[in-house]
Parts: structure tokens; C-alpha cells; sequence
């Protein structure tokens, strides 16, 4: 029961960790843009970041946490071991990281530290190759798809302001395809819907699966109205009303934050509890107290800010304007909702990274400081490796002091 205690608690000392370490990712171009102040911006994302709580309900990406390791090779104390181990190197990555101001991967970095010391246990044989796989991909996949999508949206968004019909019919355009998607994806079943309003409008509304792809919808509708209109504005009116879009975008990266980041920390929190009782605790049906407390952690450190990395990221890789830091926030919060949804653990740092480079890109490209880019490129491709070690050998201490 000690060493469950200590796992616990130490898990949601990681997802503090993970809040304040990562906050950058949702406040770094609201910072730069000068849409709020430093503190107002970390209570915002912290608030958003909560929030994520009524909105993610199903758990995926718990679930494929907490299956990275194979539970039928390694049980009970050897698993609870492992954990230990794993996020003994993830905090002190973490910790490494932040104070050079380096914005690597929270996730990584914890998936890497579990992976290692179950390796260390039991060989490869020991690892769920699935979802390793699916998250080593997506630490290539996910900051090209965010860059991807922001060059697209600023592009929109530059060409919005010509006079042509053209940015018009592309928002309609925007409207329909949005008006589609919801269409075939919106749960209206009612034996399905699971929500405690009596109105089953509301039910529709606020059941989880749909909210989340309601509140992007949202978001993406009220871009595509206000590209209609752009042209009718001068420079000051138009940056005036980007600044007003980035409260919303950045809310919306912030949901996605919260959704995928405290996840993984339920994951590894359901693992360990498993592991100490396989018979009272299950993946399908996640304990009440663990989602409340995770989004809970990671808030409050995402309110503590971490600024070092939050220059890095704001200003180091490209110049944003309030226009950019919508169209960065926008590309980060869709990659991360069609992540979650897919089940697949992506790191909100490369994300977001990548969006930024993406709105640079759309300048020239040497807009894009590349030597910074490169430097991030180098700490993201070797925190998984270095904490899968630094995890086996925290393993091999834990496995002498408690055999």
C-alpha cells in the first residue's frame, strides 16, 4: 500500500510538473501577442485546462497509456516497480528540460521512462508495440500535421483580406463542410446519449463525444463568419478582432492540453492500481477520484507558468502576430482533438511547435528561426531514448532497495 501511495503521489507531482513545464503551449503566442499579461494568461489556459474534465470522457488515450507496458508479463510489486521507476525519470527530464528552457515532451518524456524500466524488467518482449508505435510515429506526425493546418488557416486568413469573392466562397465553403461533419458525427441515439438533462436537445449537446467535436465546430464557424467580413476592416480594427479570436483559441488548445496530458497521468495512475489489486480495479471502468485529480494537478501547474520555456516558444522560433497566434492555436487544438479521438498519446509541445513554425513558414521561410527549430528537433527526438535509460537505471536502484 506504501509504494501505491507514493506511485499516486507522484504521479499527480508529474502532472503539476507537466502543467507548469507545458503551459507554454498554450500561452506562449497569447503572451507574445500582448492579448493578455503572463499571469492573466496562465489563470485563462488553467481554467480551460479543467475544463477538458466534462469534456473528455471516454479515456482513450488513458487506456493506451496504460497499456504501453503488457500487464500479463509484469504484475504486481515488479509492475508497481516499474512505474515507480518510470516516473522518476520522467519528473527529472522534465526538470532538466524546463530549467534550460527547452520545451520537450511531457508525454514523451513519461512514456519513455515506463517504457524503459519495463524493458529493463523483462526485455522487449515486455513493451505493447501498438501504442509504442502509434506514439514514436506521431513524434513526426503531429508537429507536420499542426504545421500543415496552420499554414493552411493563414493562409486563409492573408487572402481574406483581398477584395475578391473568392475568401467569401471559401468560408462558405468552410460552413457547408463543417455543417457535413457534424452531421455524421453527432451521437443523437438515445439509448446512447449519457447525460442528466431531461431535454434531449441538451442531451445531444452536452453528451461528450459530441460536445468536444461542437465546441471545434464552434470555433472553426466563427473563424469562417469573420474571413467573410475581414475585407471590410483596416489593420488596427483586424488585429483589434484577432486579439478577441485568441481568448478563443488559445481556450480551445488549452481543452485539448488538459484532455490529452492529464490522461496520460490517469493512465499510469489506473496501471499502478491494477497492479496492486487486478481484482477491484479495471481500465473499463476508471476510478472517479483519478480524472478529478489529474486535471486538478495539471491546472495548477499550468497556473505556476514556466516562463523560460514560454520566451522560447513565444518568441525564439518566429515572431507571432495576434492573426498567427490564431491560426497556430486553431491547427494545435483541431490535431489534438482528432488525436484524442483516435486514442493516440501526442506530445502538445511538438504540436504547438510546429503550428508556430507553420504561421512563420507563410512569411518566407526564413522567418522561422531554423537554428532554434533544429535544437528542439535534437531534444525531441532524444527524450524518449534518454528517459527510457535514465528510467532503467532507476529501475535497477528500486528493483536493490525493494526486491
Amino acid at each position: 500500500m506504501t509504494l501505491l501511495i507514493v506511485i499516486i503521489a507522484l504521479a499527480l507531482i508529474f502532472d503539476y510538473i507537466n502543467g507548469f513545464h507545458d503551459a507554454a503551449n498554450s500561452i506562449a503566442t497569447i503572451v507574445s501577442t500582448k492579448v493578455l499579461t503572463p499571469t492573466q494568461a496562465v489563470v485563462w489556459a488553467a481554467m480551460f485546462n479543467f475544463v477538458a474534465f466534462f469534456i473528455f470522457k471516454d479515456h482513450g488515450v488513458a487506456n493506451t497509456i496504460a497499456k504501453t507496458v503488457k500487464p500479463d508479463i509484469i504484475t504486481g510489486h515488479d509492475m508497481l516497480i516499474v512505474i515507480l521507476a518510470g516516473l522518476l525519470s520522467a519528473i527529472f527530464w522534465n526538470l532538466i528540460t524546463w530549467w534550460f528552457g527547452i520545451p520537450s515532451s511531457s508525454s514523451h518524456a513519461l512514456i519513455g521512462g515506463f517504457g524503459g524500466a519495463a524493458i529493463a524488467f523483462g526485455g522487449l518482449s515486455a513493451i505493447n508495440s501498438e501504442p509504442v508505435l502509434k506514439t514514436i510515429s506521431f513524434i513526426i506526425l503531429a508537429p507536420i500535421i499542426g504545421m500543415i493546418v496552420a499554414f493552411i488557416i493563414s493562409l486563409w486568413f492573408i487572402h481574406s483580406f483581398s477584395k475578391t469573392w473568392t475568401p467569401k466562397i471559401i468560408a462558405i465553403a468552410i460552413i457547408i463542410g463543417v455543417a457535413f461533419f457534424l452531421k455524421y458525427n453527432i451521437i443523437t441515439d438515445p439509448e446512447v446519449l449519457k447525460t442528466h438533462f431531461d431535454s434531449y436537445w441538451l442531451r445531444v449537446l452536452f453528451h461528450a463525444a459530441n460536445f468536444k467535436w461542437i465546441l471545434l465546430s464552434g470555433i472553426v464557424l466563427t473563424m469562417a463568419i469573420f474571413t467573410m467580413y475581414l475585407n471590410t476592416l483596416n489593420a488596427h480594427n483586424a488585429n483589434a478582432w484577432f486579439k478577441k479570436l485568441q481568448l478563443i483559441s488559445s481556450a480551445a488548445f488549452s481543452i485539448g492540453h488538459g484532455g490529452n496530458d492529464a490522461q496520460k497521468v490517469m493512465g499510469i495512475i489506473m496501471a499502478a492500481l491494477i497492479a496492486y489489486d487486478g481484482g477491484a480495479y479495471s481500465l473499463d471502468h476508471m476510478v472517479w477520484w483519478v480524472p478529478i485529480a489529474c486535471y486538478s494537478a495539471i491546472a495548477f501547474g499550468t497556473m505556476s507558468g514556466g516562463w523560460k520555456i514560454v520566451k522560447t516558444m513565444g518568441t525564439k522560433i518566429t515572431k507571432v502576430t495576434p492573426f498567427e497566434g490564431v491560426a497556430a492555436e486553431t491547427a494545435g487544438a483541431i490535431t489534438l482533438f482528432v488525436t484524442e479521438a483516435l486514442k493516440i498519446p501526442v506530445s502538445t509541445t511538438h504540436t504547438i511547435t510546429g503550428s508556430i513554425i507553420g504561421v512563420g513558414a507563410t512569411k518566407r521561410l526564413s522567418a522561422v528561426r531554423w537554428g532554434v527549430t533544429v535544437n528542439l528537433l535534437w531534444a525531441w527526438v532524444l527524450t524518449i531514448p534518454i528517459s527510457g535509460t535514465l528510467a532503467a537505471l532507476f529501475y535497477f536502484i528500486l528493483h536493490f532497495l525493494y526486491p
